[in-house]
């Protein structure tokens, strides 16, 4: 079974534009389909919080990791101002993803 996005009349995909085609796609009602959507973002996050990362095969890897504390600047008034450390999120796509975005479209 295949999915396609080609009439997305906006850029961005959104997660109701996801339930809307598990209901046309897969049969779910409304309700499942949303739910599953929710529930499928809700384990990513939390696995994000944890600290863990989250690898979904042919997709790419989502990693949470450390950056250090470091001088930044105010572009306004160009005052240095300190950037806590703290943690964030990275997408690295897989080989898979990147060979078919640079495949060109048909």
């Amino acid at each position: 079974m295949e999915f396609t996005v080609e009439s997305l009349e906006q850029p961005a995909l959104t997660k109701a534009q996801l339930a809307d085609m598990l209901f046309d796609n897969i049969g779910l009602n409304k309700r499942e389909a949303k739910d599953m959507v929710d529930a499928f973002f809700d384990l990513i996050a939390e696995s994000l919080i944890k600290g863990e990362d989250v690898k979904l095969s042919s997709f790419g890897n989502f990693q949470v990791r450390m950056k250090k504390a470091r001088p930044g600047r105010n572009p306004r008034t160009g005052e240095e101002v300190p950037i806590e450390a703290r943690r964030v999120v990275t997408f690295h796509a897989s080989g898979k993803l990147k060979d078919s975005v640079q495949a060109p479209a048909d």
